[in-house]
């Protein structure tokens, strides 16, 4: 059985040129009847690598300014605001310990390290102060821009349409607000989304390798297909994944997702290939490795990133073996640090599982998962009003900073997702259907405990994924230049005014995204719902 070099790769020929709006087809079905076979498996990128990395910069800057806007404000007379008053002073002890926490008295331990590591970054450089606590996550926040445009120029195959996606995630309410807070789910957010484009290049990566088999005349030697030879980019995802999870526990259920995108996607490449038995050479060839790069590297990512705990002699529960726990164990087998690490996080587990809403007193801004696809209850993280918010030119103003989905988004997240499932049954539409994992990974877990407190601004890894599936929907609007002048001109003026739509929403509800002071008159005519009050 031959192996495929890992340098192997589909190449355009030199003279093909993918217009910067072109929008190709999804991936043919493996029984199209094309002339070569290895256009089965599927359009190459657009081959503007120059405009697009330009494309790709440009749109970064915008939402770098847009991010770092005025980045340390709003506080609360200068201490952190809403949850950032939990991970700031983490942050801030871990940077003076070394990389780890040691007040057992505080009892708030509940995640992992990295983000709190990150926030630790941006206090280091700035100080203990909203900038300082806030510049990681505004980093991290501009990078999904970047990630964005790159994930959805290589999903769509249209430098336009990543331009486009790049754009509408700048002027998501949600990603705007996460960006500019001392929380950890803008971290989750990123390195989920650098998963995610790794995912999509490995994708590419093996369906270039196989293209060589073909095209060579060697893809039937075996009825298996050839080995696809080592995958550097699923290794990067597995490592990102890793990352998140050691960023909150939430990254779990991105492996599982995946993970499964990635086993059917190497399904769907060898069947596409003419492989005579696709799933089989999948399981024979491809699971092994699979569960090394997205599982076990993961874990060992994720067990690195408590390097500094390790380290600990004074670590909260570092030396939980011999103290709260006894020396002799089933698992005498299992190091003393990685069992106190197990009990470490049995308490953490212990805490989020009786996380629940006292039903005499629940939280006024607390909400569950159903609201969150239109964003029907916000987050309300910093208001004030009369003399101690004045810049508004009235007597009486209102400061105030509220988490919310940019409506003209997230108000059709519901029919996005609904034309997702449709094309993904009834066209196999893998575009679709690698959305619809990301999105419903961050989504359907939080349906599994409705009792705990839960809060909008968990949805914020959705953010980037109703993205995609956005542009991905404005791809089709947008039409190819095969369709005609007038279909074009017609899908371009649509796809145009969306997106001055979105934008004009996007600086309608500026103010409120950023703390600014506004006149009572305009803070009531920001909150458009009941709910949203």
């Amino acid at each position: 059985m031959k192996v495929l070099a890992p340098h192997a790769s589909a190449t355009a020929p030199e003279d093909e040129v993918v217009d910067i709006g072109e929008v190709p087809e999804a991936s043919p079905p493996a029984d199209a009847a094309l002339t070569d076979p290895a256009d089965r498996l599927g359009p190459p990128m657009p081959t503007d690598r120059l405009r697009g990395w330009m494309v790709t910069i440009v749109v970064t800057l915008i939402g770098g300014v847009v991010r770092f806007w005025h980045l340390g404000f709003p506080t609360d007379k200068g201490t952190p605001i809403f949850d950032e008053k939990h991970y700031v002073p983490q942050a801030w002890q871990m940077l003076r310990n070394g990389g780890y926490e040691d007040n057992p008295g505080y009892e708030l331990v509940v995640h992992p390290p990295v983000g709190k590591y990150l926030i630790a970054a941006g206090e280091w450089l700035f100080g203990y102060d909203g900038t300082g606590w806030r510049f990681a996550s505004a980093v991290v926040g501009t990078l999904c821009v970047l990630l964005i445009v790159r994930a959805g120029r290589r999903l769509t195959r249209s430098t336009l349409l990543g331009a486009v996606a790049g754009v509408l995630l700048i002027c998501d309410g949600v990603s705007q607000v996460q960006s500019r807070m001392g929380m950890l789910d803008i971290f989750l957010t990123f390195f989920v989304v650098v998963a995610f484009a790794c995912v999509l290049v490995d994708r590419d990566q093996v369906r270039g390798r196989l293209a060589v088999a073909v095209r060579e005349g060697w893809i039937n030697d075996s009825p298996y297909g050839p080995r696809l030879g080592f995958r550097w980019w699923r290794f990067a995802a597995g490592v990102a994944l890793g990352v998140a999870c050691a960023t909150k526990w939430g990254g779990l259920y991105y492996v599982a997702g995946f993970g499964l995108l990635v086993l059917v996607f190497d399904v769907a490449a060898r069947r596409a290939a003419g492989v005579r038995h696709p799933w089989r050479g999948t399981l024979r060839l491809d699971i092994l490795p699979a569960l090394w790069a997205l599982i076990a590297v993961p874990v060992v990512v994720y067990l690195g990133c408590y390097w500094a705990w390790f380290a600990s002699e004074t670590g909260i529960d570092r030396h939980a073996v011999g103290t709260k726990l006894g020396t002799k164990s089933t698992f005498w087998f299992v190091p003393d640090a990685l069992r106190s690490l197990w009990y470490y996080s049995g308490n953490v587990l212990e805490f989020h599982e009786h996380l629940v809403t006292p039903r005499d007193h629940p939280h006024p801004w607390e909400s569950k998962p159903w609201a969150w696809p239109m964003s029907l209850r916000p987050m309300l993280y910093y208001y004030e009003s009369g003399p101690g918010a004045p810049g508004c030119g009235d007597a009486d103003c209102v400061g105030a900073m509220m988490l919310i989905g940019t409506p003209a988004m997230w108000w059709l997240s519901v029919p996005m997702l609904a034309w997702a499932v449709w094309r993904t049954a009834t066209r196999l539409d893998w575009r679709y259907a690698t959305v619809l994992v990301g999105y419903l990974a961050g989504y359907l877990p939080w349906f599994l405990n409705l009792d705990r407190q839960m809060y909008f601004f968990y949805a914020t890894p959705m953010a980037p994924f109703l993205v995609l599936g956005l542009a991905v929907v404005l791809g089709e609007i947008l039409g190819s230049v095969r369709q005609g002048v007038e279909r074009r001109g017609t899908g371009t003026l649509v796809v145009a005014l969306y997106i001055g739509l979105v934008v004009a929403n996007f600086a309608w509800l500026w103010p409120i995204l950023v703390g600014d002071s506004i006149s009572p008159w305009r803070w009531n005519a920001e909150l458009w719902l009941p709910s949203w009050r």
